[in-house]
Formats: structure tokens, sequence, C-alpha cells
């Protein structure tokens, strides 16, 4: 599938909070190597990424690519979905012991997650065990001294309760937030970050941009979650890192300020975030 054209440039740096490469990589995809995929990000300022893994596998995949390229950090976690099919093998104790080894191998490990909640995709049987992987995630971020990335869908409630129930992070982060205006406050409210991706420009998405709306600019972050929900009008292709500025036009838009201004604020909030790199 042909991939959309570049945007044009961003006129001051971003990051892209949220990605996949890994997953996105394609032998028969030109350009999804890690190498090109980050080369074409820079080239419209986007000039740094977090790499995120969803599974043992994926999280070693994380931690090597931020160890060879200095424009990426990384984030381990197994993904809400992951821990139920562990857990049926038996699995699941020692993949949570592998990943709380790997948040402490390299400072270039910033993050724990995503991790969270899917009622979307797993079923009511396989709740509670999704809970005890977030749960288990919170304390090796805190512990570790890393920010916590959160993966939500469908389970907002639960996912607040579970916040609230025991001590997190410093810094927390929702990614692809998918809440609405009073849930945006409330983590406002928290003092915790709210990623925005490419969901956020969708034509159906005028909740969303009414969450977006009601955020602070200082918590606001932006993501791809490449290589899925690629912005509009590119919906249904491959996304990347360098659609980010699709997105961020589209948060400056909402939010009422200069796309510079936006940069400016979203870099500044990434380093809060994640730390500076």
């Amino acid at each position: 599938m042909l991939r959309p054209p570049a945007p044009d440039p961003l006129p001051s740096p971003v990051t892209d909070t949220h990605c996949h490469m890994d997953i996105a990589r394609s032998p028969g995809q030109s350009g999804a190597e890690p190498e090109a995929a980050l080369a074409a990000a820079a080239a419209v300022n986007v000039t740094r990424v977090v790499q995120i893994g969803c599974d043992l596998r994926g999280a070693s995949w994380a931690v090597g690519a931020a160890q060879r390229f200095s424009s990426v950090v990384a984030g381990v976690a197994l993904h809400p979905n992951e821990a139920p099919r562990l857990a049926a093998r038996g699995d699941l104790d020692d993949a949570l012991t592998e990943v709380d080894r790997l948040a402490g191998t390299t400072d270039r490990v910033r993050a724990v997650g995503e991790t969270g909640l899917d009622h979307y995709r797993t079923a009511e049987d396989g709740h509670s065990v999704q809970e005890e992987s977030f749960r288990a995630h919170i304390e090796m971020a805190r512990r570790h001294g890393k920010a916590l990335v959160i993966h939500d869908r469908d389970a907002h409630s639960d996912v607040l309760r579970v916040l609230d129930d025991v001590p997190v992070p410093d810094r927390v982060i929702f990614h692809c937030f998918s809440g609405d205006a009073d849930m945006a406050r409330h983590c406002s409210s928290r003092g915790w970050f709210v990623s925005f991706a490419g969901s956020v420009t969708f034509s159906n998405a005028g909740s969303l941009r009414q969450a977006l709306a009601v955020t602070p600019l200082d918590r606001v972050l932006v993501e791809t979650d490449a290589p899925f929900l690629t912005p509009h009008p590119h919906r249904g292709k491959p996304n990347a890192s360098y659609l980010v500025p699709v997105t961020v036009r589209t948060i400056a838009d909402v939010l009422g300020h200069d796309l510079e201004t936006t940069c400016i604020a979203l870099q500044r909030n990434t380093d809060g975030a994640f730390g500076p790199w």
C-alpha cells in the first residue's frame, strides 16, 4: 500500500511520543525500516520518537532501538490484551519479571507501558488478569522512576479506579486518549499528560476534539500509535512518525494557538513526561 505524502515541515521540533516501528516493518513496504522512518520524520521536524514495546519481543526490540538510535527512547510492557493470553499459559509472572528487568537495563528506557485495561478486545473473564498486570506495571514504573504509559479502551472508570487505589508514578501519560471532556479535565487536574493521536483528526471525533479543547496546553502530547490511526485525510493508509505534523496542526487549531507555540509546548511537555534526550 502506498504511503501518504509527507506534510509540510513543522516550524519547531516535536516528538512522536508513541509508535511501534517494529510492527510497521515489512519487507514489502519501502520506508518502513527504522532508519528510513526516522529520517522521514526528521525531514518534517519530528526529531524524536518514543518506541513502545507491547510484548516481550517488542519490549526487547524497543530497548535495542533506543540504544541504537540517539533520537529514540523506549517504553516496555505487556499490552493489556497480552496478559490473559500469558496467564492462560501460566507465563504471566515470568513475563512480568522480564519486563521489570528490561525497565531497569538502561536510562534509554524512559517508560513502563503501554499498560492498562482493554475491555474492547478482552472479554469479561479476562478483566481481572488485566488488572493484575496493570497494577504490577504501575508498581514497576514507580519503583524504577519511569513514566507510566496507559492504554485505556472502553475501560475509563476502571482505569481511574485503579489509579486512585494505588500509589502512582510522578509522570502518567494517557496514550491515544479516548475519553470525554470530563475525563480530560480529571486527568489534567491530577497533573497527568493527555496524548492525542491521529484519531483526533477524524470527522466523527467531535467529542475527542471537545476533550482536547478543555485540556491545558501544558498537559498535551502528540503521537502516532503508528502504524495505526493514520490521520485524516490519509485514514486507512500506513501511519508513521512523519505524519505527526498533520495531527499537530489539528491540535493547534482546536486549542487556538499558532503552530510554533503549539510545537514548542508539545516538545516541552515531552521533556516533562519522558525526560530530555
